[in-house]
């Protein structure tokens, strides 16, 4: 592992504790209650998706919120920035991860699939 990959890894590893703190501080105590499942860098560490657990919200939720975490986004900035002593932080960008979704209808496929399978035998 190279140089810069440790040094993304390690931004990635301090945002993902960072940014519940941040939310924690947040006057919107909706925004208190998301799970931040994972935080992606770009290679120049300018820019980082911060993907979020969407098991407890409907659709129209999750809209709001991502909403009122753009706005937040500065507030949640400045508070990594400040913390870590850092010259710049980077530019966040939320989203809801959509993976465990994805993987779970495949396992779902999976089972319905090995069920008509042993029901043919």
């Amino acid at each position: 592992m190279t140089e810069a990959q440790i040094k993304l890894k390690r931004t990635e590893s301090i945002l993902q504790e960072l940014i519940p703190e941040a939310l924690s501080n947040l006057n919107d105590a909706r925004l208190h209650e998301l799970d931040v499942v994972d935080v992606k860098c770009s290679r120049g560490r300018s820019d980082a998706k911060v993907y979020l657990d969407p098991n407890v919200f409907d659709e129209k939720e999750k809209s709001t919120l991502l909403k009122q975490l753009r706005k937040a986004r500065p507030i949640i900035e400045d508070y990594c920035l400040k913390d870590q002593g850092w010259f710049r932080c980077p530019k966040l960008a939320f989203e809801f991860d959509e993976q465990f979704q994805k993987s779970k209808n495949i396992e779902e496929l999976f089972k319905k699939i090995s069920k008509e399978k042993t029901d043919e035998s």
